[in-house]
């Protein structure tokens, strides 16, 4: 059978308030053409991100209304704590509210001036967090994730070759710390192979470097490994799950994506010293280390979402959709991602807009015309968010220009994705009037969240 069938049935639903395109382009004006100032009731389809915008099942409702709310101790936190140990193999588990609260944690501990965390790509809090440290955030991404519209398995590799060469250069005693992200997110969602994981492991053992895995969508990533990897197809997603932990120091997590809850995240490790420093940072900014921050209840969602978020007819149904979403951009010559990510379909925003400079920012301009034109909310991942300036006030541009369109878990049907893929295909044949932008008001980080811009003059 071909027909993508979502593996649940609904049973609560929520509306989506409609509004006209006029309706839209004031919205847009009075946002300062920034999807992160548009309020969610005025937005149709909302892609702006899988993170926390998931539906959660009946299971992980009822697992809420047991939660118990104790500040130390709390059963909750127990439940959650064996269920990662039972998931990655790992014997510490350190809650915090989201994934980027264990990033701060993680690398306050580990950064610094001089150093560099390496990794197959970095997104922008992780980097953020880095940088915040004093130390560098470094991108080793394999040559094939160099070309978007270029089809290759697993894209989302680690450049092993520059991984030694960069060690070689800096100094291991310079590098406390690997991080592969897996999926590849600011890669486009590509997936990360397993081969790839164990060449850079050994590498690190070498050089006796911690490897973290981000782990944000570790299921994701797990059900391309048995898709497309030598080896795995008669594997089960936590044989191969648990394999894929098994080459890690640690991880982090945001339990936002495939953990399928509103909240919560959490650092996962082997080394006692290192998670003593993290417990006592933990206290000081987050909460006691058996809720971290987070609620019982949520601690509760996130053990069962775990669990449920690894059944192979949901990640069948997940990423066939995504594919399906793909395929139709590029069937109707829309540049695109390719292959199919995880999460996300990324549009390539400086093909889609080639007559849109660099610095006018062309992935914030289709943002706003897919707002603008069908009430899709989606998100720039290009020179807006990773784009830097040089001495002279130039821009540096990112190394790739994408537009995400995140898909939340179990939330939109099949005739949502129809009227998306609509959507872009018609903003694509009147591309040629699309204008860039200028920004007028940014902060010092993570500038795309609350950036205001203007049409470029």
């Amino acid at each position: 059978m071909h027909t993508i069938i979502e593996p649940f049935r609904i049973k609560s639903v929520e509306p989506i308030y409609f509004n006209t395109a006029a309706e839209r382009k004031l919205i847009l004006e009075k946002a300062f053409y920034n999807p992160f100032l548009i309020h969610s009731n005025d937005v149709l389809i909302d892609l702006l991100t899988d993170s926390g915008t998931s539906a959660m099942s009946s299971n992980q409702w009822a697992g809420i209304m047991q939660g118990d709310e104790s500040y130390a101790g709390s059963p909750s936190f127990f439940r959650f704590e064996k269920t990662i140990q039972d998931i990655t193999g790992m014997p510490i588990v350190i809650p915090a509210h989201q994934g980027r609260a264990a990033e701060k944690i993680l690398f306050s501990i580990l950064g610094g001036p001089g150093k560099y965390i390496v990794s197959n790509t970095l997104f922008d809090t992780t980097r953020a967090n880095i940088e915040f440290s004093g130390a560098a955030g470094v991108d080793l991404i394999c040559e094939a994730g160099k070309h978007p519209t270029i089809p290759a398995p697993f894209k989302g590799n680690m450049d092993v070759d520059a991984l030694q060469k960069f060690i070689a250069e800096k100094g291991a005693a310079n590098i406390p710390l690997c991080m592969i992200t897996v999926t590849n997110n600011s890669g486009g969602g590509q997936p990360v192979s397993m081969q790839n994981i164990k060449d850079v492991k050994k590498i690190c053992v070498a050089n006796n470097i911690p490897l973290f895995i981000d782990a944000c969508r570790f299921a994701e990533n797990a059900w391309f490994i048995k898709l497309r990897e030598a080896g795995y197809t008669d594997k089960t997603i936590p044989e191969i799950v648990k394999e894929l932990f098994s080459y890690a120091d640690g991880c982090t997590m945001s339990a936002k994506k495939d953990a399928f809850a509103n909240i919560g995240g959490f650092l996962a490790m082997h080394d006692e010293a290192l998670a003593k420093q993290c417990r006592n940072l933990l206290i000081m900014t987050e909460g006691f280390p058996t809720y971290g921050g987070l609620a019982g209840r949520d601690l509760e969602a996130i053990a069962i979402g775990l669990m449920e978020v690894m059944d192979e007819h949901y990640l069948q149904y997940r990423i066939r959709s995504i594919e399906y979403l793909t395929n139709k951009l590029i069937g109707a010559g829309v540049p695109v991602m390719q292959p199919a990510g995880g999460h996300a379909v990324y549009l390539v925003a400086d093909e889609f807009l080639p007559h849109i400079p660099v610095d006018q920012y062309p992935g914030q301009a289709l943002v706003g015309a897919l707002y603008e034109h069908g009430g899709i909310r989606s998100v720039e991942i290009g020179s807006l968010m990773f784009g830097k300036y040089d001495e002279q006030g130039k821009l540096i541009p990112a190394a790739l220009e994408l537009v995400r369109l995140a898909i939340p878990r179990r939330v939109y049907t099949q005739s949502h994705i129809d009227y998306v893929a609509e959507v872009i295909i018609e903003v694509f044949n009147k591309r040629a009037e699309l204008k860039g932008l200028a920004i007028i008001e940014e902060a010092p980080s993570l500038r795309h969240f609350t950036a205001k811009l203007k049409p470029a003059p």
